[in-house]
């Protein structure tokens, strides 16, 4: 079993900045895809950003630029800082813990979520 922790969310305004947070623990196996993935009323979770053991990154289009990801493999620990704000990122954030082989598939583990809140 694998558990993930997150942190850093909350309430800013447009154009602000903030950085999620997110531990795994338990049975974490070492070649894995570690991201984010974040889900607003009424819609479908969508990928944020991934990012592999090895470094590979891939982001969403809508953060292309404003958003970046990056890990603590030692840690266990993905980040996501989140810059320039807007209030269509406003959702709750899932980190995600999956085999590298399932792409970004919606598949893996799961944390908690971390809601997220932007106001303009």
């Amino acid at each position: 079993q694998v558990q993930l922790v997150e942190s850093g969310g909350g309430l800013v305004q447009a154009g602000g900045s903030l950085r999620l947070s997110c531990a795994a623990s338990g049975s974490v196996f070492s070649v894995n895809a570690m991201g984010w993935y974040r889900q607003a009323p009424g819609k479908q979770r969508e990928l944020v950003a991934q990012i592999t053991s090895g470094g590979s990154r891939n982001y969403a289009d809508s953060v292309g630029g404003r958003f970046t990801i990056s890990r603590d493999n030692a840690k266990n620990t993905v980040y996501l800082q989140m810059n320039s704000l807007k209030p269509e990122d406003t959702a709750v954030y899932y980190c995600n813990l999956k085999p590298v082989a399932l792409g970004t598939a919606l598949r893996g583990y799961w944390g908690q979520g971390t809601q997220v809140t932007v106001s303009s």
